[in-house]
């Protein structure tokens, strides 16, 4: 790694972007960052000015030497940098509530990274990642590129499956949610080594195993979430909903949140029918939140991360990404919660898959965790359906075909109806005809 140490954010404008800034200038003693470039498109020009001056006053005020920059060119910012970070958004939140929306309307789930929506978040998103690896490729080829944009698992699927790039690591904020879940709850203190057997996939991860100083905790942890003393629920953006302790007992795993949409699929669905009946979708909430905050950043006297950013469903992702930094250029070797090709290491799922686990960090990037070498096997039918939903919609991000995006879609088991998947992929890549440019052959034919 050189001497200056340089960090380029693709989607700066982002309301995280004071987040990661703020994890950052905590570990600024052992990650000095001299350099940190905030790359956004036109239509964020707005945002990423306000982003880049409240970045400026956080520096001034940690009184340390890290320079910000702001930028529309993208290529321009890559140059020389060691670590590329990506949040982005394509077609931002209005996006997002069309995602949520269509679906809705047919009675489907609407949920940013699951079924209809998240696939058509994929097919917006990857090919968006692909050029940004392109240019890294050709411009920085020895950076790392660490990603939390989602759907995280899709596109962490994709870029090993359509790309030769083997610097690329996909971030999540659920896992560092359960341990933070799980400090919290077994009343740990920093001077406690946790060390937590996670795997799966992205928003679809149990927990296996809790050591505590070398010693099982699960146990407990698993009686208190089954018999409902505790709740471990730690996102803000789905609805809190306990599981039920007859699913907790049998299974002896602690699903992540995310995993109501699968076992609680009935009771969700009715949850957010309501919600949009009354006019409401999670969008709408996020844009809320959003101008809030904007609002308070471009206040002149603010220069540190304010409280109320905790209120978006990403909290904490950014402490990830900057410990998921830390760890490779320190060479830490440490424990953390990823998504990447896990190579043969897992025994019982096919050995080019991506999946979401913990892994051991350094400098020659993630690998899996010697402790976990098997799925268990009873979730593993519901992780072969998703994955097979991961990697259907990856070709149909590449190849822009109708077909392919009906195969992803009748693959999901959030989706109950061969013919409704026609009426979806219609409705929704019309939709977002303008963020869909390789679909354009297919765009003109649903217009004839």
């Amino acid at each position: 790694m050189s001497q200056k140490l340089k960090v380029v954010t693709i989607g700066g404008g982002s309301s995280y972007t004071p987040e990661l800034l703020e994890g950052f200038l905590k570990r600024y003693h052992e990650l000095p960052v001299s350099e940190l470039w905030l790359v956004d498109v036109e239509d964020g020009q707005e945002k990423l000015d306000i982003i880049h001056a409240l970045c400026l006053r956080m520096v001034e005020k940690a009184g340390v030497p890290m320079k910000v920059f702001k930028t529309l060119d993208r290529r321009q910012a890559l140059e020389g940098a060691d670590f590329v970070t990506t949040q982005l958004r394509v077609g931002q939140l209005d996006a997002r509530e069309k995602d949520e929306r269509i679906p809705l309307s047919h009675g489907y789930l609407g949920q940013e990274t699951n079924g209809a929506a998240g696939l058509f978040k994929g097919l917006r998103t990857i090919p968006v990642i692909f050029d940004i690896i392109k240019d890294v490729q050709e411009i920085c080829p020895d950076a790392w590129v660490i990603n939390f944009t989602n759907p995280a698992g899709m596109v962490t699927e994709a870029v090993y499956r359509h790309t030769n790039f083997k610097r690329f690591i996909g971030v999540c904020n659920i896992p560092v949610g359960m341990k933070m879940f799980i400090t919290d709850v077994l009343k740990l203190t920093e001077k406690d080594d946790l060390s937590i057997d996670l795997f799966g996939l992205n928003h679809m991860v149990f927990l296996r195993d809790v050591l505590v100083n070398g010693k099982s905790r699960f146990a407990e942890l698993l009686d208190g979430v089954a018999s409902g003393k505790l709740t471990a629920n730690s996102v803000k953006n789905i609805f809190d909903l306990p599981f039920s302790e007859g699913l907790i007992r049998s299974l002896n795993l602690l699903p992540c949140s995310y995993l109501l949409y699968y076992f609680k699929q009935k009771e969700m669905l009715a949850i957010e029918i309501g919600e949009y009946y009354k006019g409401g979708a999670r969008a709408q909430v996020v844009k809320k939140v959003e101008k809030q905050l904007f609002e308070l950043y471009k206040d002149p006297d603010l220069n540190i991360k304010p409280k109320e950013l905790e209120l978006r469903g990403g909290a904490y992702y950014s402490d990830a990404a900057c410990e998921v930094i830390n760890a490779i250029y320190n060479d830490k070797q440490t424990e953390h919660y990823v998504n990447i090709p896990h190579h043969g290491h897992i025994d019982n799922i096919p050995a080019d898959w991506a999946v979401e686990m913990t892994a051991i960090l350094g400098r020659d990037g993630a690998k899996p965790h010697a402790r976990i070498t098997h799925f268990d096997e009873k979730v593993l039918g519901l992780i072969y359906t998703i994955k097979g939903f991961e990697v259907a919609a990856s070709q149909a991000a590449l190849s822009g075909e109708f077909n392919d995006v009906l195969l992803a879609l009748n693959l999901s088991p959030l989706i109950h109806s061969d013919r409704d998947a026609e009426v979806l992929a219609r409705e929704l890549i019309l939709a977002h005809e303008k963020w869909l440019p390789n679909f354009a052959t297919t765009i003109e034919k649903l217009k004839q």
